[in-house]
Parts: structure tokens; C-alpha cells; sequence
């Protein structure tokens, strides 16, 4: 921190006057809090604009929303290039290691190839760390056991020395590797200088992928030995050849041609973040590396980008393309191949495919990823973190490890049908799912029309509770947390169901919240876009007076109308004549007026929503159970003479019921008891 530093930001009135005397120069911009610690480091083509997104109200990152409460001064350092900015921005993330950025965390090392072509008897190596000597370096391999395996198929067939400079310069005779046939011992006998070169230079075809070159020069070599009657010599060539090939035709896994790629991977869940690099040269997959980020609340792409930005500071290896499972802006993307660039000395692109050879590649980085995330997270201290947060975020009077969700299914009141599921611990406990029928006031809401969601889950809560409170039976016990499907009116209406039924709310009883989905609405420019916000507002609103005002034309300040108004600027700024707003995830509380919003990327979010997810999906299977078994009972049930056992004969022989519209009379009499009576019955009332 600078000596003498003093924020410059008290309130957030002060942001604005700061960006306004921002420099629209490439550079750097270094976000500090209102103790001087460094929390954020950027880059950007036009500082000014970049840092004035930030507080535009449409940046998707969960840190972005606290930057008003939490700034005390955003310092900028102008550079001539955006590589220059990338370059700076990475040294100051590394000297600073602010809390909002990626850092790069590997627990491994590289394994890499080594050989130096200008020594007197060249030889190859394997080493872990990359040197300006010279040398010629294969890899990155992240498994010890392939890249010792590829070193026992080039020592037993290439026959270059493996011994130290040390011991070649000071050995009096032959070690076993020449003994079985593996060097020619330069350390003791006259070996010929431009044979061994050969050898150097064959192995440098075999490592570099140029291996269709090397077998059609070794046929050649082959076919002249023989000819010439050295049968000793075109054997060796031979079994050159066929390991050569050998490991041609296992190690194929992508048609890229000779060039050289990496390939990126990507899972999450929540904050819980792996990354998977696979190495592939010459379409050989050579190797792979993981990389683990807890508490990561940064976007994917911004995840993408940042890892990036760390992982080829210093490679062992530039390749001439880097796959991604999602494209980077180009304002991120071209200073990062600028400087590849600079680093390999020719072309580096950096792509996200979207079909072909290169999108299975990558579809396989991101299997490796979730292969790594499955094996190395520890599932308990994840869960108990995830919980923990969701405890305190939403002040739960108690951890929840016991969650049940409820959703109602339904097409328009028909066949209405209610889901629970039960998370324990962050995980599905399936063995408590349980489904219900809406009986409705009437008692029969199956057979007639219940078109009331609020009435639905009233009586679905009514009567869970109630087996809970009257059933001394576990499998019924009271959860911790109850999580409903929708927003205020919902909860509202679940709260007086607890309510009757003596049910505290929070401490001593159960905890309860509703949880609303994301909304994005398209707005048009101009009056017409007022008018539709307006009633937009007046159906969302969360204040009833606000909404009553612009439900009459009124203008009412909010939230939304200023969000509406960002987006109609940056729509006319693009030329486009629509907008959009978007409302995030909401978790309505009781006695609380505004929804909770949780962090996008959080763990806490992600298991929310898995949660209500679920409770979604197993509604939906429910209510499409029951949807089918009405078509059928209403196809059949309606025809004279058909009853239960003549139904399930008919549906056992045919299968389905549109099978039975399609038989002919015929058809319908070879069932066991149809008659011509019965089957001219079934066709008249189903044949098409």
C-alpha cells in the first residue's frame, strides 16, 4: 500500500465523479477497499468504460454488487498495448493476490523431455523444469508412468546413451546397456558421429509428431539394407519400425494433423470449481493436468480467462491452438494470442469449437474435469461449507441439513399433482421423495380443473405437516428447512398453513423461504417500452403501492424502471430497438419485504437450485404418470362391454392404445375373449 494512502471513496456517491476523470488509454485498473488492501486487478482496452460497467448493474459477478459499499479507490496504470496491460495486470494479481481474483494453484510439477542436440553424444532426458540452454523440450506429461514408458521404446529402439556427462567422461568400460544391445558405448568404443546423428535426428521426428515422415524413411532404409544384404541392420530397422507404428496407431485420438494443441476443460459446482488440460501433439494425447479452485465466484469465462492468463505466464510449452469449452471477449482473447505470439514465436489461436473433431476434444476435457472434481472433492467438508453459507446468507435459525422442496405440476388444472423431494446432508435422499394427488375442495380435483397453484400447495403443505406432527414415524419427521417453489404469495400462503397448524416459523420449529426463478423480459425502446415496463412492474412488483401506481399510468421510482433505463441505453447503443431486464434468483423470507439475491457462481445458489430443480423434474414425471393413465382409462373405459380385465388384455396384446386404434377387426378378435360383437364395438368407438 502506498505510503500515506487515504480512500477517495467514502459513500457511493463518490464512485461516479471518480470514473468520470478515468483515462479512455489501455491499461490496468486496481480496485482497492477502504482499508487499502487490493481486492480486484483488470485489465482494458478504454479504462473508462471498462471500470464504469461495473456499476451499470448488468456485470453477472457476485463480488460486483459489493464494490459500492467496499471501494475506497479504484487506482489506473496506462499502458501502450493491451499485451502490455495483459502482462502488467498478471504481474500485479501474483504481487497482490487480490481476494476477488483466480489464482492458479497446481500441486504437480512438470515432467518434461530433454535434448540438447549440440552436445558431442546427445542424449535424452527427463527433467522437471524448462531452461534458455538450447536444449530441444517435449511435454508437458503429466504421468510419470507414459512418459517412462515412451523412454523405454526410444531406448530400445533409437540407442542413444543414457549414462551423465560425468560417466561418459570418465568410464573405462561398457555398461549393460550396450551389453543387451541399447548404445553403441561412445564412452569406450570409436562410434561414427553421423550415425548417431541420424539416430538424434530420427528421435526428434518421433518426439515432434512428424512420425508419417520417419516410417516411410525408415521403409526406405529398410528396403536398401536388404538389398544390399545387411539383414542384420533392415531387422533392427524393422522393429524400429513396427514400435514406431505401434505407437502410431495407439496413440491417435484426434484428426488435427501435425500441429499441436491444448485443450481446456471445465466443471463446476456452485464455487467448487476443476479444470482439466489436455496436451495433445500431433493428435497423440500425451498428458493431462487438473487444476482445483474452492469459493471460485467468477463466471466461467472469466474463470477461462483467468486460468489461462496464469497457466501460460511461463509454459513449458506453447501450442499452436488452445481449445475452450467457451469463447473469451475479444478484448480478452486477442492480448492473450499477442503474447502466445511472442512467447512461440509464430501464430497461437485460441478457439471454442463448435462441432467436429476439436468439440469432441473438448467435450473430453470436460469428462476429465469431472472425472478429477468426482475424485479429489472432499464431499463432506464441501457440504458442510455449502450448508453453512446457506445458514447465514438467508439467517436460518439452524444449519439445514434436512431440506425438503415443493412443486406443483400441472396442464391448465388438469391432472394437478404435488412433488417433495428431501436433500440431507446437500444430497438427494430419494428414499423420501413422495408425490400427491390434488383432491381439491371437492375432493376430486383429478376429474375437474384446479387451477389454483396457491390453493394446490395450501393443501399439499396442510397435509405433510400434519403426518409429521400426528406420525411418530421418521420417515415423516419435520425438515429443517421448507423451500417453496415461487415467490411472495406462495410463501405467504404456506406461512398461514404453518401458522394454523401450530407450526413455528424459525427458531423452534421450521425454517421457510420461497425461492423465485431468474426472469429476463424483452422490452421495446421508446413509450411503447414505458408502457410495457409499466405493466411489467405492476404484476412483479414486490411493493403493492408501486404497483398500484403504475398499474394507472403513474410514474413510480424503482429499481427496475432504473435497470430498464441502463438497458435501453446500452440497447440504443448497440442500435438494437429492444431491451431487456432481467430479475436474478430471489429467496423470499417471512416478515422480510425485499428477496434475498445469491451470489451467481455460489455454492450456496447452485444447491438451491438443484434443489428446486429436482423438486421440478419429480413433479413433472408425476403429473405426466398420471396424464397417461387418464388418456387410457378414457379411451377404453368409455366403450360398452370393456372392463378392467378386457382393458389390460387389449393393452398386454397390443401394447398401447394407438396400436388399437390401427387394428382391424380381425386383428382385435385374435385377443382372448373379443367376439365380431365386441371388436366391431372397440373399432367403431377407436378405429381410424
Amino acid at each position: 500500500m502506498p505510503q500515506g494512502w487515504r480512500p477517495k471513496i467514502a459513500t457511493r456517491d463518490d464512485i461516479e465523479p471518480l470514473i468520470d476523470r478515468l483515462p479512455l488509454s489501455p491499461g490496468v485498473y486496481v480496485m482497492r477497499d477502504r482499508e487499502g488492501q487490493v481486492v480486484y486487478v483488470g485489465k482494458a482496452r478504454k479504462l473508462k468504460q471498462r471500470v464504469r460497467q461495473y456499476f451499470s448493474g448488468h456485470d453477472p459477478r457476485y463480488f460486483v454488487p459489493l464494490l459500492g459499499d467496499l471501494l475506497g479507490d479504484i487506482e489506473t496504470l496506462v499502458v501502450g498495448s493491451d499485451k502490455e496491460a495483459l502482462l502488467l495486470e498478471n504481474n500485479l494479481i501474483k504481487q497482490h493476490r487480490p481476494r476477488f481474483n483466480f489464482r492458479l494453484r497446481d500441486d504437480k510439477q512438470y515432467l518434461v523431455l530433454r535434448l540438447d542436440p549440440s552436445a558431442a553424444w546427445p542424449r535424452l532426458e527427463l527433467v522437471r523444469n524448462i531452461e534458455a540452454d538450447g536444449a530441444r523440450y517435449w511435454g508437458p506429461y503429466h504421468s510419470a508412468g507414459n512418459v517412462r514408458a515412451t523412454l523405454r521404446v526410444i531406448h530400445r529402439h533409437f540407442q542413444l546413451r543414457t549414462c551423465s556427462d560425468h560417466v561418459l567422461n570418465h568410464r573405462k568400460r561398457p555398461c549393460l546397456q550396450y551389453q543387451i544391445g541399447r548404445c553403441p558405448a561412445p564412452c569406450v568404443y570409436e562410434v561414427d558421429p553421423e550415425a548417431y546423428a541420424g539416430q538424434v535426428r530420427d528421435l526428434e521426428r518421433f518426439l515432434s509428431g512428424r512420425r508419417s515422415d520417419l516410417t516411410r524413411d525408415l521403409q526406405t532404409r529398410m528396403r536398401v539394407a536388404s538389398e544390399e544384404q545387411a539383414y542384420e541392420r533392415a531387422a533392427k530397422l524393422r522393429d524400429q519400425l513396427k514400435a514406431i507404428e505401434s505407437s502410431l496407431a495407439r496413440q491417435q485420438v484426434v484428426k488435427t494433423g501435425e500441429i499441436d494443441l491444448d485443450c481446456v476443460g471445465l466443471y463446476r459446482e456452485g464455487g467448487l470449481v476443476e479444470l482439466a488440460i489436455l496436451h495433445v501433439r500431433a493428435g497423440e494425447l500425451i498428458g493431462r493436468q487438473t487444476f482445483s479452485e474452492r469459493e471460485m465466484e467468477l463466471s466461467d469465462v472469466r474463470v477461462v480467462h483467468d486460468f489461462l492468463r496464469a497457466y501460460y505466464e511461463s509454459p513449458p510449452f506453447v501450442p499452436d491452438e488452445i481449445l475452450l469449452p467457451v469463447a473469451l471477449d475479444d478484448d480478452d482473447r486477442e492480448p492473450l494470442e499477442a503474447r502466445l505470439r511472442e512467447q512461440r514465436g509464430k501464430r497461437v489461436q485460441i478457439k471454442c469449437p463448435q462441432r467436429g473433431d476439436r468439440k469432441t476434444l473438448v467435450s473430453l476435457a470436460n469428462k476429465n474435469a469431472a472425472s478429477s472434481f468426482v475424485t479429489r472433492r472432499d464431499r463432506r467438508r464441501d457440504t458442510s461449507s455449502a450448508l453453512t453459507q446457506l445458514q447465514r446468507r438467508l439467517r436460518l435459525s439452524r444449519l439445514p441439513a434436512h431440506i425438503e422442496c415443493f412443486d406443483i405440476s400441472h396442464i391448465q388444472g388438469q391432472d394437478p399433482v404435488a412433488s417433495m423431494v428431501v436433500f440431507r446432508d446437500g444430497a438427494p435422499d430419494k428414499a423420501r421423495y413422495r408425490s400427491f394427488k390434488i383432491r381439491g375442495e371437492d375432493g376430486d380435483a383429478q376429474h375437474a380443473r384446479q387451477n389454483d397453484d396457491f390453493a394446490s400447495m395450501q393443501e399439499v403443505l396442510t397435509r405433510r405437516l400434519r403426518r409429521g406432527l400426528e406420525r411418530d414415524d421418521e420417515g415423516w419427521a419435520l425438515p429443517d428447512l421448507l423451500v417453496i417453489d415461487g415467490g411472495k404469495g406462495q410463501l405467504a400462503r404456506v406461512a398461514l398453513v404453518m401458522e394454523d397448524l401450530g407450526v413455528e416459523i424459525g427458531a423452534g420449529g421450521i425454517d421457510l423461504v420461497a425461492l423465485a426463478k431468474e426472469r429476463t423480459t424483452t422490452l421495446q425502446a421508446g413509450r411503447r417500452g414505458l408502457r410495457d415496463l409499466k405493466k411489467f412492474r405492476a404484476t412483479t412488483s414486490n411493493d403493492a403501492s408501486e404497483a398500484a401506481a403504475l398499474a394507472k399510468g403513474e410514474d413510480a421510482p424503482g429499481k427496475t424502471l432504473r435497470d430498464y433505463e441502463v438497458a435501453a441505453v446500452h440497447a440504443a447503443e448497440r442500435g438494437s430497438e429492444t431491451a431487456t431486464t432481467t430479475r436474478p434468483e430471489r429467496v423470499f423470507t417471512p416478515g422480510a419485504k425485499d428477496p434475498i439475491v445469491l451470489k451467481n457462481g455460489t455454492s450456496e445458489l447452485y444447491l438451491m437450485t438443484q434443489i428446486r430443480d429436482e423438486a421440478h423434474r419429480f413433479a413433472i414425471t408425476h403429473h405426466r404418470k398420471r396424464r397417461g393413465k387418464r388418456a387410457i382409462r378414457s379411451a377404453l373405459d368409455d366403450i360398452p362391454g370393456v372392463g378392467p380385465a378386457m382393458k389390460r388384455a387389449l393393452l398386454e396384446h397390443f401394447k398401447t392404445v394407438a396400436a388399437i386404434k390401427r387394428a382391424d377387426l380381425a386383428a382385435l378378435q385374435r385377443v382372448r375373449g373379443v367376439g365380431p360383437r365386441l371388436a366391431a364395438s372397440i373399432h367403431a368407438h377407436l378405429g381410424v
